[in-house]
């Protein structure tokens, strides 16, 4: 009888299905590369290129439904990548990388001319990041030529630290970087992610390479689930649809870091956030679709290997629900950090759409 009334409860208990909802569309004639929400705000921004090779920067108000055009702002180079995550929220100055190599920073009130701005690497920068949490502002840069290196906006010219290849000559291609583990002021790690699948965590405290490993497919994009605390989770986007959560909490001397992989698109992973609100939640972008997942932790994160030495447990990563928006590639996306399942994403057919997704409070 213990085992009827148990199916009877569970027929009786609603089941919540978050809804993934294109709320705008926004069709532009630029080629968008990467669009980010302006902090305390209902405002997007998308950095991009013109048919003109030129570069462009287009400030969006989200306003009954639509993306009212604000500004739009046209630069000699076009811009490859942006970040606020260097600034503080009222701050709100805008960080760029565009295809000659050039590090800008923007205030969005008075475009005309960049606050600063400084040859940061010899040709396209791929990735930027930055981080202002519990330490120096600090921003993070990743290049074609293979070069990763950390700005510090009150020392020009010269990076704070770089990682550059041996041999320029045969220098893998860094497409994305990401800061974590900066929980207080000493301590920050800075990733990248190259095009042959090699990840490198380097330790800004030590100033030496904290590990590296290599994925088999090149890395699309990083990112750790939360950057201002203990580094605990590093999500790895990748080639052929699949993304790789690694457990960052046990480092074993000869396996590293444990990890769990799952394929949830058909085509390549361009980028995979998670949610600022929770950090188990993660929205990947791949072929034209938004794939919302969630990790599970295991029941027990640490295991003794037969030597006796500490060893990861991988968890494991449900598809809660997936939404095709269009048949290119999407691009990039970004969380909306005030209003819970607020997003917006741009896409490679010259389109920026606004998301919305229900019930993440559920999951």
């Amino acid at each position: 009888m213990g085992g009827l009334w148990e199916d009877d409860e569970k027929k009786d208990k609603p089941v919540y299905r978050q809804q993934i909802i294109e709320h705008v569309k926004k069709p532009v004639t630029q080629t968008i590369f990467d669009v980010k929400w302006v902090p305390l705000s209902a405002r997007v921004v998308a950095c991009g290129n013109y048919p003109r090779n030129t570069g462009c920067l287009l400030i969006y108000q989200l306003n009954h439904g639509e993306l009212d055009l604000k500004a739009e702002i046209e630069k000699p180079a076009p811009f490859k990548c942006m970040t606020f995550n260097h600034s503080h929220a009222e701050t709100r100055t805008l960080a760029t990388g565009n295809f000659v190599g050039e590090l800008q920073l923007w205030d969005l009130e008075r475009t005309d001319a960049p606050i600063f701005q400084t040859k940061a690497h010899k040709t396209i920068i791929n990735g930027i990041d930055g981080a202002c949490n519990n330490g120096p502002p600090e921003i993070l840069t990743g290049s074609r030529d293979g070069a990763v290196k950390v700005w510090d906006i009150r020392q020009k010219d010269k990076p704070v630290a770089a990682l550059e290849p041996s041999n320029p000559d045969r220098a893998r291609d860094c497409w994305t970087v990401a800061f974590g583990n900066s929980y207080n002021p000493t301590e920050r790690i800075a990733a990248a992610g190259y095009d042959n699948g090699d990840v490198k965590l380097f330790d800004m405290r030590m100033m030496k390479m904290r590990f590296e490993f290599n994925t088999a497919n090149g890395v699309c994009n990083i990112a750790f689930d939360r950057a201002d605390i203990e580094m605990n989770k590093l999500i790895v986007s990748s080639l052929e649809g699949r993304i790789r959560v690694y457990n960052l909490r046990t480092l074993h001397p000869t396996l590293g870091y444990s990890y769990v992989e799952q394929r949830v698109s058909t085509g390549t992973i361009w980028c995979t956030k998670p949610l600022p609100q929770n950090r188990e939640v993660m929205m990947a972008c791949g072929a034209g679709e938004l794939a919302l997942c969630k990790y599970h932790y295991p029941p027990q994160q640490v295991v003794k290997d037969q030597e006796g030495a500490d060893k990861g447990v991988p968890g494991s990563v449900d598809e809660v629900n997936k939404a095709t928006i269009g048949q290119q590639p999407v691009a990039s996306f970004d969380w909306n950090r005030s209003k819970l399942g607020l997003g917006v994403c741009s896409a490679f057919d010259q389109s920026i759409r606004v998301v919305a997704c229900t019930k993440l409070d559920l999951l």
